[in-house]
């Protein structure tokens, strides 16, 4: 693999097990290997259960986590060498995390617009306050917000789906190249839950930036996304374009996948709904009364 935004090759991770001296380790991840190119942002989703070694994944390859084995690049530089100074600031830069429950991207004790300033210094080198406004609104702009609307705010005083929002807009003040996006909507309302989704589409298309969109909700995943990797026990059991793989998966574990949730089928043709938990159900045709 070579020419990538982003590699990930032969890389595994393991923990230890077994008490107080580890006599035993397994894999949480294991041999995974794939690439998202720099010429054509993409949103490639990474989905599994719970314990499918996902977010480890996402751990790695924010370097917030390092590999047992195997490495990790971006833009053609290994991971290990960006781990502490100028190189790191520079990674974090061009790589932003979006987290799956935005009130713990949050102090509750600090206004959410101390963040966006704090961001747009960092990352963005901005020196005024003038600066730092005109960048925090920018984002937020972008993300269906405004600086007038959180500024001075705590995270209680925001719903939910524009605290997570918010976190999208921070993370895009420094114009990241990816945004590592572990289960983002998950704890959002179901009635949000696709216009969060719908902004992933705009950023890709309107902003050039790449996601890795990780998650175990096929539905949005078929709804969103260019590729799919589908991970099992730490390894990739199927990967490919999304809509070829979720409407005919091959390997065992991803048709049980999508035996237990809605066919993509049901997605395009309408039969989609979202219960009050925000999981998806099939709406039941409506009969002919006699």
């Amino acid at each position: 693999m070579s020419g990538g935004l982003l590699e990930v090759e032969r890389v595994a991770k393991s923990f230890a097990m077994g008490g107080l001296f580890g006599r035993s380790r397994f894999n949480a991840v294991d041999d995974v290997s794939f690439s998202v190119q720099a010429e054509r942002p993409e949103i490639l989703a990474i989905i599994g259960e719970s314990g499918s070694g996902k977010t480890t994944l996402a751990r790695m390859i924010l370097n917030t986590l390092q590999p047992t084995s195997g490495v990790i690049r971006f833009r053609g530089e290994e991971l290990s060498k960006a781990r502490r100074g100028r190189r790191r600031l520079d990674f974090i830069r061009q790589v932003q995390p979006i987290l799956q429950n935005p009130y713990e991207a949050f102090n509750p004790l600090k206004k959410v617009d101390r963040y966006l300033y704090a961001s747009a210094v960092r990352l963005a080198g901005a020196r005024s306050q003038k600066a730092r406004g005109k960048l925090a609104d920018a984002a937020l702009q972008k993300v269906g917000l405004s600086l007038a609307e959180v500024k001075g705010r705590f995270p209680h005083e925001l719903s939910g789906g524009q605290l997570q929002r918010t976190a999208i807009a921070r993370a895009l003040i420094s114009s990241p190249a990816l945004i590592v996006a572990d289960e983002p909507v998950s704890m959002v309302d179901a009635s949000l839950r696709m216009s969060i989704v719908n902004l992933f589409q705009r950023l890709r298309d309107e902003l050039k930036v790449s996601i890795l969109y990780i998650t175990h909700d096929l539905a949005t995943a078929y709804y969103i996304s260019d590729r799919v990797i589908i991970m099992q026990k730490g390894k990739v059991v199927e990967t490919g374009p999304a809509r070829e793989i979720l409407t005919h998966p091959h390997h065992p574990y991803s048709m049980l996948l999508k035996e237990s949730v809605l066919s993509p089928d049901d997605v395009e043709r309408g039969r989609l709904t979202l219960g009050p938990d925000g999981e998806a159900t099939r709406r039941q045709p409506a009969r002919n009364s006699a």
